[in-house]
């Protein structure tokens, strides 16, 4: 079974991953606004179109977010336990 610290580590590992995943998801989701916003949409249903991709990319966002957050913690948590543990030599019984 994997220490306590090895199980902080990859928490926070695999939310860093989750956070570049949703990074990236949301540069696209931004891209895809750009693009839409270029169009200068004159008709209502552009417009709906618009403020969706714009409701889709908030939600984005706010997820990457949310993950970073959660990566940040699990790495903060992760070296403090490392540094309060340090490395300790058991003795032998005779």
């Amino acid at each position: 079974m994997a220490s306590r610290t090895e199980r902080f580590k990859t928490a926070a590992v695999k939310a860093a991953r989750t956070a570049r995943k949703w990074a990236e998801t949301a540069a696209r989701e931004a891209d895809r606004l750009l693009k839409e916003a270029q169009k200068r949409a004159k008709s209502e249903q552009r417009q709906r179109r618009i403020k969706a991709a714009l409701r889709r990319t908030g939600k984005v966002l706010k997820a990457a977010g949310r993950a970073a957050i959660v990566a940040g913690i699990a790495v903060g948590i992760a070296s403090a336990r490392a540094e309060n543990r340090g490395r300790t030599v058991r003795k032998k019984k005779p």
